[in-house]
């Protein structure tokens, strides 16, 4: 992307705060819904929703899919999505059981994540204060999951592990950034995701009703949105000075949840929660720092 288009930052925080709030709707619809069904099924459907919306994005914009489906990284392109997939199952199915503020805060530390994967991964080199920061983020999550607490249990660990591959995600992603398309690695994303999760779908599929497929159609159509606003923030504003505003979304959460389903995020949550944005904004300062 062109450095010299990057110089309306207001109009990229508009863009990345409503991407924020779409995700946060699309995340409360699916827990309502993972009353009916499992949460890859959930996500299959995510997925058609997402395709649908994209496909017919790419017709109105002109894109050729011959040209989109061009790639130097085929593989790689391929095997990113397999990780978004799990990445919002794990969620989803944290959400099955889980109060959605708690889970949220729970995945903040997908930026830590990134920290600890990039040296072995991208070959980094990560100084002894994010390495501080990535320890003070997961003593959050301890608290927040209070090991031996009722609230300790199999389910509150599925958004952590959703972090875990979500963080592997943006990795493939940075992989990615430096050579491809955007609208190709979109293309991909929405194709390949929608093909891992038909793989795993047959093996928890329950029958579904009409209001599944509007569900499906609905949640798709703001899944694209989002990502298309957050296309269209990264041209306005440097994804450094974006990243932060993606804790807004502990805000949305926090009020839908207690709107849809009456949850009220309880003290070692918002703690938890506190530590945790902490040390992701502490690291996000040390990478510009040393991008600076």
């Amino acid at each position: 992307m062109d450095p010299s288009k990057k110089h309306q930052p207001l109009k990229g925080i508009l863009y990345f705060v409503i991407a924020i709030f779409l995700i946060s709707v699309v995340d409360t619809i699916c827990k309502f819904f993972t009353k009916d069904l499992h949460a890859i099924q959930i996500v299959w459907g995510y997925l058609i929703g997402i395709n649908i919306t994209l496909w017919i994005f790419f017709l109105l914009k002109g894109e050729k899919i011959s040209k989109l489906v061009i790639t130097d990284k085929l593989i790689l392109q391929i095997i990113r999505p397999a990780f978004l997939i799990c990445s919002i199952s794990s969620l989803f199915f944290g959400l099955t059981y889980l109060p959605i503020a708690e889970a949220t805060a729970i995945g903040f530390v997908a930026p830590l994540f990134i920290t600890a994967l990039s040296v072995p991964i991208l070959k980094e080199t990560v100084g002894i204060h994010r390495w501080c920061a990535v320890i003070i983020g997961f003593l959050g999550v301890l608290i927040i999951v209070r090991p031996g607490s009722e609230f300790w249990q199999l389910a509150s660990l599925m958004p952590l592990l959703g972090a875990f591959f979500f963080a592997l995600f943006q990795i493939m992603t940075r992989l990615l950034s430096s050579t491809e398309n955007t609208y190709t690695t979109l293309f991909y994303t929405g194709l390949a995701g929608l093909g891992w999760s038909s793989l795993m779908v047959p093996f928890v599929w329950v029958p579904m009703l009409q209001i599944h497929f509007y569900v499906f159609f609905s949640i798709g159509i703001m899944g694209a949105i989002a990502h298309l606003c957050m296309i269209s923030a990264f041209d306005k504003a440097e994804a450094s000075f974006l990243a932060p505003y993606n804790y807004t979304k502990l805000l949305w959460v926090a009020v839908l949840g207690y709107l849809i389903f009456g949850d009220i995020p309880s003290l070692e949550m918002w703690i938890g929660a506190f530590i945790i944005v902490s040390a992701g904004f502490y690291v996000f300062s040390r990478e510009k720092i040393k991008s600076g």
